[in-house]
Parts: structure tokens; C-alpha cells; sequence
């Protein structure tokens, strides 16, 4: 490749970046109007401004990227995540124009964004999947036998979905069709299309993720599992890997049971296989092709660059590792940080006055944040990751309380004053945490 243009804004424009000026290839960033100060675009090579601030007219601009690129010579598009990362015809179209796609096939991201789909084709490779309905549920007279097979309560799902858009739980028989209603309707409204289906709703599961590479030519590898089970409204807030709850036995099962299906499936590039794990069973929720905000942790342990991997992966070249080269190292804790309010997470951009960022042994902080910068109201309140990384969970705690004491952020509100309450809280110590806790923590209503 002789020159990537880069399809996103931010700390993850800024980070892939990294990797591409360290493996000596050129980058193009594209930027909106509001983003023309932005960290990522002083420091890229090239840049372009691709539209006004609204996303659907920059950002999301399909046209606008493949102009971009076409103006700036680059030979190949990474979107990032987020975005139109996990957009089949945009990867479409980067291919149509000779472009190299650092992702999956368009092929696997249409088959992995319909989570109907999805969960159909894991089950089919012998991946245990949360029961439910096997296909769209278009009426509740469907929906209420199916509830009924699998047992209340039942959680309504759009098929499209993600970030929790289009869930709702239906604790009885009662609250059923209201569920199913809203749900379809949130779905419409959020993804173009009211399909939803339904799974049994688990009580106090954990959010277990496994990142995967494979080279389609074969090569498989996976590089542990993350535990994304502190989120509010199914959003997350911090990440750990590996998991306090899950034993290296069970991730080398986990593990060797995805890989051989994504060998099967013939997957290529990144890739993230969601499950649930409740009373030590694991099952299946959805698939994302794309990376993964938290795959910082993964780095840590693993000690390796997961961007140049994709690049790699993308200019056509195999693994050259199989999975008995794959170590893990340690404990690493991320924390994103955001620019919302503490206590109600309603977004709070403005300017940053006053930035200093935390160091020190095992630290490590993504962010396009710096002093005098405007964190615009237009994009996703996420203005930074503090990861760290330490021999044990315990030493991993122990640093990210002090990193986090070192981070100041001026001029905007962020969630840094409930990241330092989550570390001091004896069940996140403890490493008891489920999808659950933080809603009570936070004093916030139970998920609906």
C-alpha cells in the first residue's frame, strides 16, 4: 500500500495513524468543517475537508471519501469503527474503485450486521447461541409463542441494531406486545428496517468478547477475551483483558470453538464475537467486523498492534502465526473517557482549557484531545481511552487509580469522577461485575 486515506475522525483516526507512519506508509485524513483544527488532521501527512459538520455530509459521506481519495492518490481506505466501518456497500464501493478495503469482505459485513443472520450462521458451526427465535418475529402472536418456548423474561432485539437502539425487555406475558411495539419502532427510527427478533433474557450475565484475526487464506488466530461488562444502556464504559471470571481453559475452548468457524465461514481481517456468560456457559450475541474501541487492552496483553495487523491482513499477506505464538501477559484495565456529565451522561462539548495527560510505567492514554482544543456537538461524546497495563489485575487496579488521579481535563465536564468511583467500588475489585451492576451503581432505573 502507498497511501491509506483514513475514513474516521479523532483517537482512532489518530491511532491508526500511528501504525501507518510507523510501517512508513502515508495518510490522508478527512476531516469536517467543525474538525479543521483537529489533532488528527495537524498531523497527517495530507487532508482533506469533505463537508460541513452534520455526519450524513461528511463523516458518512460515501462520495465524499472516494473523492477524497481519488483527489489524494491513496490506494487504500481504513474506516476505523464507528462510521460507515461496518457498511457493506461502502466497502462496495472502496472496491469498485480499485481501492483496498482494510476490512472484512463486503460479503461478511452484510452477513454479520443482520444479527439474525449471524447468530443462524455461528449455530450452524456449532457456536452456542442465547435461545430464541430463529428468524424476524412480524407479529406478536409469533412473538408471544416464542417467549413462551423460551420462558420470560424475553428481550425484543432489532435485527440491525447496536448500542442498545431497539431492546427492550419483556419481564411477562403482560408487557409483551408493548415491547415488541417499541422495539420495532425504535428500530425503524435508528437502523431503516423494524425487524427484530427475540432471546431469553439473562439476569446477570457478563459481557464476554473474543478478538479474532484471520488472513482468509486460512489462517486463524484469536487473542483472548475481553470483559465488557461495566456499560450503561448497553453502552461501555471500561474493558478488561483477560476476563476475572473466565478460567484459561475456557478460553482456549472459547477460543478454539470460534476460530474453526470463522475458518469455515472464511472470514478475513478483524473481527469480535460477542457472547454472554452466565453460570459458566457462554452464548453467542453478535459479531462485530470491524475493530473494536477497547482493542487497546487486547494490545497490552498480547503485545501486539492490531491496526498494522489489518493492514497486513489487507495488502494480502498471510498471518505467518498460528495460535500456539500467541502469549498472554499480564492485566490490562481501559477507561473511556467521554465529555458528558457525570452524574445525568448528557453531552457537554465546549473547550478544552487545560489538558494533561497521565504517564508513568504501563499507561497508556488515545486521545485527540490537547489544551485549547473545541470538542464539537456534532459527533460521539468519547474524547479519550486511559488504558493500563500491569503484571496482575490487582497491580492494573492499583495504576489505574493513580493514572486516573493524574488525568486533568479542563473546561468540559467528562466521566473521569465515576471512573476513580468505579475503581474504589469493592465489586469492581472484587471482579463481580455483570451487564447490570452499573445502572445500580449510578442509581439509574434497571435496563427497559
Amino acid at each position: 500500500m502507498q497511501k491509506i486515506l483514513i475514513a474516521n475522525r479523532g483517537e482512532i483516526a489518530l491511532r491508526i495513524q500511528r501504525a501507518c507512519r510507523e510501517m512508513g506508509i502515508p495518510t490522508v485524513a478527512v476531516h469536517s468543517t467543525a474538525d479543521a483544527e483537529a489533532m488528527h488532521v495537524r498531523l497527517a501527512d495530507e487532508s482533506v475537508c469533505i463537508g460541513p459538520p452534520a455526519a450524513r455530509e461528511s463523516y458518512l459521506n460515501a462520495a465524499a471519501l472516494l473523492s477524497a481519495a481519488t483527489i489524494t492518490g491513496a490506494d487504500a481506505v481504513h474506516p476505523g469503527y464507528g462510521f460507515l466501518s461496518e457498511n457493506a456497500d461502502f466497502a462496495e464501493m472502496v472496491e469498485a474503485h480499485g481501492l483496498t478495503f482494510i476490512g472484512p469482505s463486503p460479503e461478511h459485513i452484510r452477513a454479520m450486521g443482520d444479527k439474525i443472520a449471524a447468530k443462524a450462521a455461528m449455530a450452524a458451526f456449532g457456536v452456542p447461541v442465547v435461545p430464541g427465535s430463529e428468524g424476524a418475529v412480524d407479529d406478536v402472536a409469533t412473538a408471544r409463542a416464542v417467549a413462551t418456548r423460551t420462558g420470560y423474561p424475553v428481550l425484543v432485539k432489532a435485527a440491525a441494531g447496536g448500542g442498545g437502539r431497539g431492546m427492550k425487555v419483556a419481564r411477562d406475558p403482560e408487557g409483551l406486545e408493548d415491547a415488541w411495539r417499541i422495539a420495532r419502532a425504535e428500530a425503524k427510527a435508528a437502523f431503516g428496517s423494524d425487524a427484530v427478533y427475540l432471546e431469553r433474557y439473562l439476569d446477570r450475565p457478563r459481557h464476554i468478547e473474543l478478538q479474532v484475526l484471520a488472513d482468509g487464506q486460512g489462517g486463524v488466530v484469536h487473542f483472548g477475551e475481553r470483559d465488557c461488562s461495566i456499560q450503561r444502556r448497553h453502552q461501555k464504559l471500561l474493558e478488561e483483558a483477560g476476563s476475572p471470571a473466565i478460567s484459561p481453559a475456557e478460553r482456549d475452548a472459547l477460543g478454539a470453538r470460534a476460530t474453526a468457524a470463522l475458518r469455515r465461514f472464511g472470514y478475513r481481517n478483524a473481527g469480535t464475537l460477542e457472547f454472554l456468560y452466565q453460570d459458566g456457559a457462554f452464548a453467542f450475541i453478535e459479531m462485530n467486523t470491524r475493530l473494536q474501541v477497547e482493542h487497546p487492552v487486547t494490545e497490552m496483553v498480547c503485545g501486539v498492534d492490531l491496526v498494522s495487523e489489518q493492514i497486513r491482513i489487507a495488502a494480502g499477506q498471510a498471518l505467518g502465526y498460528g495460535q500456539a505464538d500467541i502469549g498472554f501477559t499480564g492485566h490490562a484495565i481501559e477507561c473511556r473517557i467521554t465529555a458528558e456529565d457525570p452524574q445525568d451522561f448528557q453531552p457537554a462539548p465546549g473547550r478544552v482549557s487545560a489538558y494533561h495527560p497521565p504517564g508513568g510505567p504501563g499507561v497508556r492514554v488515545d486521545s485527540a484531545l490537547y489544551s485549547g482544543c473545541e470538542v464539537p456537538p456534532f459527533y460521539d461524546s468519547m474524547v479519550g481511552k486511559l488504558i493500563v497495563h500491569a503484571p496482575t489485575r490487582a497491580a492494573a487496579i492499583n495504576r489505574l487509580r493513580r493514572a486516573l488521579d493524574e488525568f486533568v481535563v479542563v473546561g468540559i465536564p467528562t466521566t473521569l469522577p465515576l471512573h476513580r468511583r468505579i475503581v474504589d467500588d469493592p465489586t469492581f475489585q472484587a471482579g463481580q461485575c455483570t451487564i447490570h451492576w452499573l445502572e445500580r451503581f449510578v442509581g439509574a432505573d434497571a435496563p427497559d
